[in-house]
Order: C-alpha cells, then structure tokens, then sequence
C-alpha cells in the first residue's frame, strides 16, 4: 500500500516536471538576459502606466518559451527521433519479444487447444501447437507467472486455478512458486 502510494507520487512528479521545467527554463533565461539588455528599457517612458522593464521581462520570456517549443517542434517533426526511441523501448520490453503475462497465456492456450483439435491430422499445425505449449510452459516458470497465481488465489480467492495447458510437473511448480511468493 505505502510503496504504490509511494509511486503514484512519484508519478505526478514525473508528469508535472514538464511544466515546472519550462517555467524554470523562461525564469532562469530572462533573469540571465535581462542585465544584458535592460539598459535600452530604462530610457522608455511607461506605456499605459506599466513600466517597460516589464515588456523587456515578458519579451524575453515569451522568446524562450518560442525557441524551446520550436525545438521541440523542430525535433518531433522533422527528426523524428522519438519514433526510434519507441522501437528501442518496444525491442527491450521483453513481453513484446518472448515473454508473456498470464492472463494473455492463458487466451493463448485455449487458442492453441482450439487450433490443435480443428486440425488433428495437419503435422505443421500440431508441430507449431507443440512450440505454442513450450513456449506456454517456459513462462510459466517465470515469476510474473507465480504472481498471477498467487494473485488468483489471494484476492479472486481461487484454491485451485487449474491451467490445463500445462503438464502437471509445471502445474505444481507454479504452484509452489506462488505459494512461496510475498504480496505486497
């Protein structure tokens, strides 16, 4: 309770750091400016009651927030580097690569049971029905596997969750995985 609290803070830093950075991008640049430039704004009379050091400070703000967007424009548009960053991040995930959840494992299986019994006698079929159950037992030792059952039996309240695509060896190690695994 107290680390997903703990994170949901951290998260709301995250996303208001976008804004505070930008607000600290225009202060800190027209502060740095405005002793290179505020002497052409000391001979200027006030323009409705409103002393031209304020334009001058407003001026330069406005400016950078201009350039900075432009960048970032500048950046999305016509580099477009974030679409490669994307791809990194896709090809490093590893539950778009290898790995999968057991929910998803789960859909998978009774998939495969499906396509297995409509083609009983195609060889190519059963043989890649016979990767899709390697593939199905090889996640199952993973932790994030022990934790979906640990999870079914704790919070659904589920004794026994039988996942019939798994020999009986696997059932019972997930099992006692999951029996051993600490929630938080």
């Amino acid at each position: 309770m107290i680390k997903k609290a703990a994170m949901r803070q951290y998260w709301r830093i995250q996303q208001s750091q976008t804004l505070i950075s930008m607000g600290f991008w225009c202060t800190t640049l027209t502060l740095l400016v405005w002793p290179l430039i505020s002497w052409r704004f000391e001979a200027m009379e006030p323009l409705m009651g409103i002393q031209p050091t304020y334009f001058g400070l407003a001026g330069i703000g406005l400016s950078v927030l201009a350039i900075v967007l432009s960048i970032g424009w500048v950046y999305d548009v016509t580099f477009g580097l974030w679409r490669e960053h994307l791809t990194i991040v896709q090809e490093r995930n590893p539950f778009t690569t290898y790995k999968l959840n057991a929910p998803f494992g789960m859909i998978l299986s009774q998939t495969n049971t499906i396509l297995r019994k409509m083609s009983e006698d195609d060889e190519e079929i059963q043989r890649h029905c016979d990767f899709v159950d390697r593939w199905l037992e090889w996640n199952s030792q993973q932790e994030i596997w022990a934790r979906s059952m640990s999870s079914w039996k704790n919070i659904i309240g589920e004794e026994d969750p039988f996942l019939v695509h798994l020999p009986p060896e696997a059932r019972a190690a997930l099992e006692a995985a999951a029996d051993e695994m600490q929630d938080f």
